[in-house]
């Protein structure tokens, strides 16, 4: 059932934002993005409103006898109707993650599998920025350390554009490759896994940090695989000592990376608090989808046989070689909408 006292509130709502917006008085910043955010669901609940009132009206034409085939007809489709609507219009109601339209950070580091593990996470890397490309999303490398083979020891990027972290939150885990290595003269296959662990960006009012619980220390700053020195030192490292938290930039500007440094700082502490809240949030829940547990192996990706298996939901595609150049849109809809149905039934709908 929808709730009609919650409809009722929104459009209220809603109304009272155009109307604030028109007159051009508060902070037309923060109204326009609730007015953004309320207007697709006012567009579903007018869609729903209308079906409804389009039934009424054939309901009271079957009592006129020149009418009433012409209703039977019109309620037969109207009533068709009903479930996509109000699937729809569910699904418009679920309570949105604030964090939905914000950049992100994304970090991407080897695990097991040695040299192979350190050139998968290479491919991660490229596979989200090919994604990111066809979305016209821009990706700024906060922080890169490679191995001599072109593999990545880890790596921080900075991804801006429309809703970044809506689409890119379910890929933290522990995603695993199984392929034969470069290095493999043998042709065994070996299984490799990378962790990537993506964060939603704060907000300066999202986290105060404290002057007295951080070190700030200046070094030298290195170049890919450790090979070009700079003479000045310009990378910047902080230290945030409650949490043990360490986070460097190492970009020629050294007040710049202190800028870079502080914001990663500031993302991380605010992805804690996000992951303890859900947490008690999920305490409860038998199955989980998309908590972000960056301990749980998630993907695996099968070169021999083009497969990729995303265990979280059972899925199994056999296009590992668009999905590596960056096609991922098939594979985030699933994962959202099983979100999007989990939540559904834990709200009873």
């Amino acid at each position: 059932m929808v709730p009609n006292d919650r409809l009722i509130q929104i459009r209220q709502r809603f109304e009272f934002l155009e109307a604030k917006l028109a007159a051009g008085g508060g902070d037309l910043a923060a109204l326009g993005r609730e007015y953004s955010e309320l207007k697709p669901v006012m567009e579903q609940i007018d869609a729903w409103e209308a079906l409804k009132a389009g039934i009424t009206e054939a309901e009271a034409m079957l009592r006129d006898p020149e009418m009433k085939a012409l209703a039977e007809d019109e309620l037969y489709d109207l009533r068709g109707a009903v479930p996509a609507a109000e699937e729809a219009l569910q699904l418009a109601l679920l309570p949105k993650d604030a964090a939905d339209a914000r950049p992100a950070m994304l970090e991407i580091r080897p695990g097991t599998g040695g040299e192979e593990a350190a050139l998968f996470a290479g491919d991660l890397l490229r596979m989200y920025q090919r994604y990111a490309e066809s979305r016209g999303w821009r990706v700024e490398i906060i922080e890169e350390q490679t191995t001599e083979l072109g593999g990545i020891k880890e790596v921080v990027a900075h991804i801006t554009g429309e809703n970044v972290f809506a689409r890119l939150k379910y890929e933290s885990g522990v995603h695993r490759v199984q392929r034969v290595p470069t290095t493999e003269s043998g042709g065994r296959i070996h299984t490799s896994a990378a962790t990537v662990a993506v964060l939603p960006e704060a907000e300066d009012v999202d986290v105060k940090i404290d002057a007295n619980d951080i070190r700030i220390d200046t070094m030298r700053s290195s170049g890919a695989g450790g090979q070009h020195v700079n003479t000045t030192d310009s990378a910047v490292r902080i230290t945030h000592m409650p949490s043990g938290i360490v986070v460097t930039s190492s970009e020629k500007s050294q007040h710049r990376n202190r800028e870079i440094a502080m914001q990663v700082l500031r993302t991380k502490l605010f992805d804690l608090e996000r992951q303890k809240i859900d947490s008690e949030r999920s305490a409860n829940r038998k199955a989980q989808v998309g908590t972000g547990d960056r301990s749980e192996r998630i993907r695996t990706y099968n070169f021999p046989q083009g497969r990729l298996s995303d265990h979280r939901i059972n899925l199994t595609l056999y296009k590992l070689d668009q999905v590596m150049q960056g096609d991922l849109d098939e594979i985030i809809d699933a994962l959202t909408a099983d979100a999007q149905a989990t939540m559904l039934a834990e709200m009873g709908a």
